[in-house]
């Protein structure tokens, strides 16, 4: 299957607008998104919906970003997103040193990719609010992650080809409770807590990226925090979606996560976690601004 429009470096969105949801392209020079004519039951669906089609729809009258609310390109995935651990060098030494990483007795750095996963219901969109609630964890703390979106499925996928199997890509940040994570031997439970994968603001088809050289970073209520660039990936791409898919069947439409730099708050001394008001924001160059301020559980 040949998607034809990855040729174009596109930037696709998932909106809300007078209490429709669409799918359509984003036009940041013109403060535009251009939809798609999609039904109401294939636009829910995010970028998902161009997946199947495996070409673009006909598109509609613009409407002014000022008219929108973002959602996450893939509002709600269709099984848990992978994620890999300890990815990037000096993230993997400071997390070692931390006292939470259960696998540190295998060594700081890996020597195979580290899998987990986090649940669907996890996923919020750009600038919804990230859920801090201290009777489960009172160590919330933020990973900025390049996310690759699988656009055709396969097992047993050789690292040569993996790329014919990606889609594009998006932002996530992979909100982690450390205490949770400390506790149990399996991240689970650490990494799905209610709103802990803000995803967005968009996607991005898969040649819009030099994945080898791309610049990656975070601030904290406009704190620098992490700076890096993906070429400094552990484990690159390729290397993640043949792990994966050795035993299991990747599908169109499944999330990757590809891991955090260094500079998250349990690196520091002492550890520097969220608290309500704060605002995280990851820029990911080529993609764009995915921000979400983090606030207390009404109960």
């Amino acid at each position: 299957l040949v998607y034809y429009f990855w040729r174009f470096g596109l930037k696709i969105a998932t909106f809300r607008t007078n209490g429709a949801v669409g799918v359509g392209e984003i036009l940041e020079d013109r403060g535009v998104v251009v939809p798609f004519d999609l039904s109401a039951e294939d636009a829910a669906r995010g970028v998902l919906s161009l997946i199947d089609r495996g070409a673009l729809p006909d598109r509609k009258e613009p409407i002014s970003l000022s008219d929108v609310t973002l959602l996450a390109p893939v509002p709600r995935p269709l099984r848990n997103i992978f994620c890999v651990g300890k990815n990037y060098m000096e993230h993997a030494h400071e997390f070692s040193k931390s006292g939470f990483d259960s696998s540190a007795a295998a060594g700081a750095v890996p020597k195979n990719p580290i899998i987990f996963s986090k649940v669907p219901e996890t996923v919020v969109a750009h600038q919804d609010d990230v859920i801090i609630d201290s009777s489960a964890s009172e160590a919330v703390d933020y990973e900025a992650e390049l996310a690759v979106i699988i656009g055709k499925g396969g097992r047993a996928i050789s690292p040569e080809n993996a790329f014919d199997h990606v889609w594009g890509y998006t932002i996530v940040n992979d909100v982690t409770a450390r205490d949770l994570q400390g506790k149990y031997s399996q991240w689970l439970i650490g990494k799905s807590q209610d709103t802990f994968c803000p995803m967005g603001p968009w996607a991005v088809t898969r040649d819009s990226l030099d994945i080898a050289n791309t610049a990656i970073r975070c601030h904290v209520n406009k704190e620098l925090r992490q700076e890096s660039n993906t070429g400094l990936l552990i484990f690159d791409i390729p290397t993640i979606i043949a792990t994966i898919s050795a035993g299991v069947t990747l599908m169109p439409g499944d999330v990757i996560a590809t891991g955090t730099p260094a500079g998250v708050g349990i690196g520091f001394e002492p550890p520097r976690y969220l608290k309500a008001g704060d605002e995280v924001s990851i820029e990911i160059e080529g993609i764009g601004t995915l921000s979400n301020t983090f606030r207390n559980i009404n109960r």
